[in-house]
């Protein structure tokens, strides 16, 4: 029997529009869950019991939960001090990064095309240099501005943008708003600073907060620099603390797993936030639209 037009039509749109939707969230789903479960398997081992070793399966649910470890590893080393470092740092690392990238973006998207080539090449083959063949220059430098054993070693990186790819970022971001709207503003009297404040940073709102964010994981989860440079157990930061969380108790690990769930937590709320911030963005584009 002959398929009618309304059967037809009805297989044209679960091919068209039905079976590539279900395929996208069903990828989406898979994606997710490789990366979500093994945060769940972090939170679980962190509520087992104290002492005991690792599980031979995977264990989803302990019985009874130990939420008590949350507790212990605060009484068992100083966290609330690292954690208060490790903010510390994060917000002025985020807040210098913002104003040194920004502003060297701005000013790299308003210089000729081969200024601007030029740059872009050395930001490029700055990137491709390892960071570890920074550090024995830094220290000297460091050592000679008496800056060892404090914060100010931790954040002088934000001082040139922490990273030559959140430069970038701007550069392109900055490269995609038309010269004439920079060009009326400076007709109509506003300066280089002006304009960056008052044009610059509202357009490039999701570079910032996308910067912010990245900025955000780079000075929290940072160990090596920590390492280097400070010496006063006062000024340890979060990461240094979990390794000395890690030498006093080899083996406990649901301690161990309890404090990498504290570190680990900030940046995940970091990553919620950008979500959040990115559909109200989606929603607001296209209200506009």
């Amino acid at each position: 029997m002959p398929m009618t037009f309304k059967g037809k039509l009805h297989w044209w749109y679960l091919w068209r529009y039905l079976f590539p939707t279900l395929l996208y969230h069903g990828a989406a789903l898979v994606v997710t869950g490789i990366f979500v479960l093994p945060l769940v398997w972090m939170l679980a081992n962190s509520l087992r019991q104290p002492g005991l070793p690792p599980p031979l399966t995977v264990e989803w649910w302990p019985t009874p939960l130990a939420w008590a470890n949350y507790w212990e590893i605060f009484q068992i080393v100083p966290l609330a001090g690292y954690i208060r470092s490790s903010v510390w740092v994060g917000v002025w690392g985020v807040v210098i990064t913002g104003v040194t990238a920004s502003w060297t973006g701005f000013a790299m998207a308003q210089l000729p095309p081969a200024s601007r080539r030029w740059l872009v090449s050395l930001a490029v083959l700055l990137m491709m240099a390892p960071s570890s063949a920074l550090w024995l220059a830094r220290f000297v430098i460091f050592k000679q501005l008496g800056l060892l054993d404090s914060y100010g070693a931790l954040i002088a990186p934000s001082i040139m943008g922490t990273s030559a790819s959140f430069v970038l970022l701007f550069y392109w971001t900055f490269r995609r708003v038309p010269l004439e709207l920079f060009e009326s503003a400076r007709l109509d009297g506003a300066g280089a600073f002006h304009s960056w404040w008052a044009l610059g940073l509202p357009l490039a709102r999701p570079t910032l907060v996308a910067v912010g964010v990245l900025t955000f994981m780079h000075y929290w989860s940072d160990f090596i620099d920590p390492l280097l440079y400070l010496k006063s157990e006062s000024r340890y930061t979060l990461a240094i603390g979990l390794r000395i969380l890690q030498q006093l108790d080899l083996t406990n690990w649901p301690l161990l797993m309890a404090g990498a769930a504290v570190m680990t937590m900030p940046v995940v709320v970091s990553y919620l936030f950008v979500q959040r911030f990115a559909w109200m963005e989606g929603r607001l584009a296209g209200l506009v639209r």
